[in-house]
């Protein structure tokens, strides 16, 4: 990929994530410090300094979030109202965590024996990794395929009756067509989030082109199923990549790509 386009995996999040866990612990050691000292006699009203602490930590993150982009507040509250829908909570249950020694993705079923589909990107170095269902517990999963020239990668488990995603046979994309999908973006599982499809982009190093959506796309989403209001497979998320007219939109192998690597191996 050139400059402008970068790979989910290669996001900064984890600077975000160091920066809170640095806040939590200075505001233990100054609680444990308090403890430890006498109250005064004539302390600060202790009301009015909780307000400040409010004031200075809903600020602190409103900056924090400004920085990286993120909209916090819009992307639980998405995920909350598409989980609540009777649709959406059954296609969760498909959707996968993918960890290896190196970090976590997402990756989906796509066989009740336990055929998992995921990018290439998120196993890559490993012949074995760990997958995890919403419902179904974890699983020590082979990684039998891989398809680095379209970054995808299939994974077996040993299971039965296990839930799956349909993928589409015949999927279409017109710019503007709404689209869902599910992911463990950042530090969260189980993420439900939409879009809509923009066009077809060809990148500087790939044979065959690939799928924008505008979308929020965060790192943890590789290997997010995406899916077309009749809640099939139309494609794997892989990365994100700025764009001049689109600005910063998220990418996604469209399914055929995988029909056609898998085809082959027959």
């Amino acid at each position: 990929m050139n400059s402008t386009e970068r790979n989910l995996e290669e996001e900064v999040d984890e600077e975000f994530l160091e920066f809170v866990l640095e806040a939590q612990q200075e505001a233990l050691a100054k609680e444990a410090q308090n403890k430890n000292n006498p109250k005064p006699r004539h302390r600060f009203p202790r009301w009015i300094f909780w307000i400040m602490a409010t004031v200075l930590f809903v600020n602190t993150f409103a900056v924090i979030f400004q920085i990286y982009s993120i909209p916090a507040i819009e992307f639980i509250k998405t995920s909350a109202r598409l989980s609540a829908q009777e649709d959406i909570a059954h296609y969760k249950k498909s959707v996968v965590i993918v960890l290896t020694d190196d970090g976590k993705g997402t990756g989906f079923s796509i066989a009740g024996d336990g055929t998992i589909l995921t990018n290439y990107h998120v196993i890559v170095g490993n012949d074995r990794v760990t997958v995890g269902f919403p419902e179904d517990g974890r699983f020590k999963a082979t990684v039998v395929h891989t398809y680095p020239s379209v970054d995808l990668a299939v994974l077996e488990i040993e299971g039965e009756k296990l839930p799956y995603l349909d993928l589409a046979e015949r999927p279409t994309y017109e710019e503007g067509d709404p689209i869902t999908f599910i992911g463990n973006p950042l530090s969260f599982t189980g993420i439900a989030n939409e879009g809509k499809i923009i066009d077809y982009y060809q990148l500087s190093d790939w044979d065959v082109p690939v799928m924008m959506m505008e979308a929020p796309v965060y790192r943890g989403n590789s290997g997010s199923p995406v899916l077309n209001n009749e809640g099939q497979v139309i494609g794997v998320v892989f990365a994100t990549m700025d764009h001049k007219e689109h600005g910063r939109v998220g990418l996604f192998v469209p399914i055929e790509e995988y029909y056609k690597e898998n085809t082959s191996l027959e």
